[in-house]
């Protein structure tokens, strides 16, 4: 197993174990490997300047020269990446509290390394073993801060801004104080809507609230969109990688239903295609992908493993059920930006409301739960629970893609170590909202147990 790694990139507590050192360390490995130009940005982090400058340092070291494209969301990196550099690296931790941050490192088609590079850079990091430069062959540092401007204006050709503008649609954005306080806001102005703006300031403190754009997370935007009347709410995670919407009823959406709602008109726009998912994905994807003439192939959990297929199959659209898309003709990898705009010109088309729209989508119910485990013991713990299952007499039906998904005839429950925090994640699906929370309960259960 890594033992640095997780599902895209480092993730630690910030100047603690994530320290100047560390960070240059890495990315001189890193830069060891890809001898060329490198683009570098980050969230709104406290530590991200810091930690920025270490990963710059590192990148000079090895003698590949930079660009420092300043404070920006992860996918604006990705889309620098692809068009002009020959890698990138991102100083964020996504939804991660405040106290994190994290190294994300990513190929010239800007999707995050695969696991062999990865390897390859740990193995340089224990052993001491970058490249260093003669002192005439260090890289060189130059700033690009245009490539934000060219992020947006190319998501919004990607959208009908005429009908989207004579809609005229309300919009309330919470950017989290992260990095889409960069773009959000100007692409809905641009877009012709009426924007109110909710923790739209920079802040790496995330006063207003914590990064993750879960329910609990998002009380003072649901009371904004009623109190307001507003078509729509909109909310961001830290480095603007994900879109989680409030219907004009002020009910929080799904990510999934939001994906099921793209994914339905990416379709028909292209008479058909090639969805990538992961197997923690709703069934309704698999629905709106059969009426829509359709195919899905779903991958272990991992918005750059979903990337990679995407690249591979030459597929069409993909996603998470996090709030997180991706469309592989734009970026490789989530893009809270694009994911928005399209919603929003989905309702302007339709000219219906986000909650019409959703009630015409496949309905199943799920329940999202996780549980502290030290990330030493996740292994021992999945062992086990995959075995215990494997040897049900039930004989439920497994897959091991990532985890463990059992299916059940009232549904399935997914069991699976996070790659990012110490802690195990489970989600569950079914026909109603009770059986979808006892069998999220039945899968916490068995981490619990063997966490005993």
């Amino acid at each position: 197993m890594k033992k640095l790694f997780g599902t895209f990139g480092v993730r630690r507590l910030a100047n603690q174990e994530l320290n100047p050192e560390f960070a240059s360390k890495l990315a001189a490995a890193y830069g060891t490997l890809v001898q060329g130009k490198v683009a570098v940005g980050g969230d709104t982090r406290t530590s991200t300047s810091m930690i920025k400058h270490a990963v710059i340092s590192g990148l000079l070291s090895s003698g590949c020269d930079v660009v420092d494209l300043g404070i920006l969301p992860t996918p604006g990196v990705q889309y620098a990446a692809r068009n002009y550099f020959d890698g990138g690296v991102i100083i964020t931790a996504s939804h991660n509290p405040p106290q994190y941050n994290g190294i994300k490192f990513v190929d010239e088609d800007g999707i995050g390394i695969p696991d062999v590079m990865e390897e390859k850079i740990e193995d340089m990091f224990f052993n001491e073993n970058p490249k260093r430069v003669a002192w005439d062959e260090i890289g060189e540092v130059t700033i690009n801060d245009r490539i934000v401007e060219e992020y947006q204006q190319e998501a919004l050709k990607r959208v009908d801004q005429e009908v989207i503008k004579k809609a005229g649609l309300k919009i309330v954005v919470d950017c989290g104080s992260g990095a889409a306080c960069f773009t959000a806001p100007y692409i809905f102005r641009k877009l012709g809507c009426d924007v109110l703006t909710l923790n739209c300031q920079p802040d790496g403190f995330f006063p207003g609230r914590d990064p993750e754009p879960i329910k609990e997370n998002l009380k003072e935007l649901i009371e904004v969109v009623k109190a307001t009347g507003a078509d729509l709410g909109v909310a961001h995670d830290g480095d603007a990688d994900r879109t989680i919407c409030i219907d004009e009823n002020g009910e929080f959406v799904l990510g999934d239903k939001t994906f099921a709602l793209v994914e339905r008109q990416m379709l028909q726009e292209n008479n058909g295609g090639l969805v990538v998912t992961t197997v923690a994905t709703s069934k309704a994807i698999y629905d709106v992908a059969n009426a829509n003439n359709g195919e899905v192939i779903a991958t272990a959990v991992g918005d750059l493993l979903v990337a990679r297929k995407l690249k591979e199959e030459d597929g069409l659209f993909g996603g998470e059920e996090n709030g997180g898309l991706i469309f592989p003709d734009f970026v490789y990898g989530r893009d809270a930006a694009l994911s928005a705009a399209k919603i929003i010109e989905i309702m302007a088309k339709e000219d219906k409301p986000l909650s019409k729209l959703v009630s015409e989508l496949p309905v199943y119910y799920s329940e999202k739960m996780k549980i502290k485990c030290p990330d030493d013991l996740k292994k021992e713990v999945m062992d086990k629970i995959a075995e215990e299952i494997d040897n049900d007499p039930q004989g439920y039906e497994l897959d091991t893609t990532d985890g463990v998904k059992i299916f059940t005839e009232d549904g399935w429950v997914i069991i699976r170590p996070s790659g990012t925090e110490p802690i195990f994640r489970c989600f569950s699906e079914s026909d109603s909202q009770d059986k979808a929370s006892k069998m999220a309960q039945w899968g916490i259960s068995l981490v619990e147990k063997y966490l005993k």
